[in-house]
């Protein structure tokens, strides 16, 4: 009864149609006796896998590119998020890495290795520390040792359950009142995915110790749950007890990013700014957003705040380069691209400089440079859909139509939540009359895209060449 009584006030707290759910009742059982279930339906506005049921009236795909989750494109990479990231197994070998942020499941975890400094790497002699040899009962009785020997096993060694003994042992010999451990055990918790037990750890330390750092991992297990608005929530109370935390807003700025509220992001990124004015994640935002809002000269102004402010790297340059474009400034265009490729790190990078190329030479009519810059890009990232949709486009233009619907048919694979090659396979198969291929591309591009109305003036048309068949 207590189970089911926890699992009624949650679907309350979350507001989800539970009641709407066709279960039998193995299937309600189940779900009860798993801590981690939530609805399988969540209301609009409430969940991070459904971004574009926003209430916030987010921008189109039409205007700013969308990654995999169907979330525009932010201004600024972060680690940790869900942006892009594949559901099945299938999708994450398929996953193409246009975004920088679609890394596949398995490498979720990759960076938790390395954090170690040199001096405790490997030596041929054995292990700085030999785990299996430790006497864990015995550190946990000494706490400043204890904690230094917690920080190497957690983050040096990354063995999170001999870590997490050494927590529990040492939260038990504190009789529960250090909050310190239970903070580390919910850390524990939340890097082996159990999400509801790091939950109840990070209260119970938020109750003996008010911490922003606790606020922040608290707010992580939401977001990790889906649960947006729990985690906003929980900022805005951390406010009200830390006004003007920079980390917070910022939170708060990003999970909006998220749910594709851009109006209110912009807002608290601002608030960001007037208590922090160095702030290079909220300059970098409010500068993609003035960008895909069609203000490149205020853009412009942003991201050269981050290059006075000694960010130089190849993605200021490349964003330069384009708000140069947009905003007719085409003396600094080209040199701000060429600086760019001079910095790219990567070969991802330096596709990304010369797609942006390619899309300046379309704009100033210079077709064969445009077609030599996406090919380049290519050349650099064979997974570029966005960059296999416009040479087909070029092809078109060409009159190669058997070519165009190749690079089309790849950009569709590569990239299933792009509405555009689906809509030009629609167009192309139209034109030389494979009316239902047509018909079944331009249903996939209402899918990806339903608000888009060339595909829709389209579907129209096709309905009706059917009805007079």
């Amino acid at each position: 009864i207590q189970a089911a009584w926890n699992l009624k006030t949650r679907a309350l707290t979350e507001m989800v149609y539970v009641d709407e759910i066709d279960m039998d009742q193995e299937g309600i059982a189940e779900m009860i006796l798993d801590e981690n279930a939530i609805a399988q339906v969540a209301r609009p506005g409430t969940s991070l896998k459904l971004p574009g049921t926003s209430q916030g009236g987010g921008p189109s795909p039409a205007v700013r590119p969308v990654t995999q989750s169907g979330r525009p494109i932010t201004g600024f990479v972060r680690p940790s998020t869900q942006s892009g990231r594949p559901s099945t197994m299938e999708q994450a070998i398929r996953t193409p890495r246009t975004a920088l942020t679609a890394r596949p499941i398995t490498s979720a975890s990759g960076g938790y290795g390395r954090l170690g400094t040199a001096s405790m790497l490997t030596n041929p002699d054995g292990p700085f520390i030999n785990l299996s040899r430790l006497n864990l009962t015995k550190y946990a009785q000494k706490p400043k040792l204890a904690k230094a020997l917690f920080e190497y096993i957690f983050h040096h060694e990354n063995d999170v359950k001999n870590a997490l003994d050494l927590a529990a042992l040492a939260t038990e010999h504190a009789q529960f009142k250090d909050w310190w451990w239970k903070v580390q055990i919910g850390k524990c918790y939340y890097r082996l995915g159990l999400y509801r037990e790091a939950e109840k750890q990070f209260k119970s330390a938020l109750k003996q110790q008010d911490m922003v750092d606790t606020i922040l991992y608290l707010a992580k297990v939401y977001l990790r749950l889906d649960q947006p608005v729990t985690a906003l929530n929980l900022f805005k109370q951390g406010l009200d007890r830390f006004p003007g935390e920079v980390t917070l807003i910022c939170g708060i700025a990003r999970i909006y990013e998220e749910m594709n509220n851009i109006s209110s992001a912009a807002e608290y990124y601002k608030e960001v700014l007037k208590q922090d004015n160095t702030h290079v994640e909220a300059i970098a935002c409010i500068g993609s957003n003035h960008f895909y809002s069609d203000q490149p000269e205020i853009a412009l102004r942003f991201y050269r705040r981050l290059l006075q402010m000694g960010v130089y790297n190849c993605q200021l340059f490349n964003n330069l380069g384009l708000c140069c474009f947009y905003a007719q400034q085409y003396d600094m265009t080209l040199s701000s691209f060429e600086r760019a490729l001079f910095l790219a790190e990567n070969e991802e990078e330096t596709a990304d400089v010369w797609y942006n190329l390619g899309h300046v030479a379309v704009g100033i009519g210079d077709l064969n440079l445009a077609y030599q810059c996406f090919k380049l890009t290519l050349v650099n990232n064979n997974d570029y859909a966005e960059a296999y949709n416009n040479l087909a486009v070029l092809e078109m233009r060409k009159g190669h139509t058997e070519q165009a619907r190749a690079l089309l048919q790849t950009a569709s694979s590569l990239a299933p939540h792009m509405y555009e090659p689906h809509f030009n396979v629609a167009i192309l198969s139209e034109k030389v009359g494979d009316l239902q291929r047509s018909y079944t591309a331009a249903q996939k591009s209402e899918e990806a895209f339903p608000g888009h109305v060339d595909t829709q003036q389209l579907i129209k048309q096709l309905k009706e060449h059917f009805a007079m068949l």
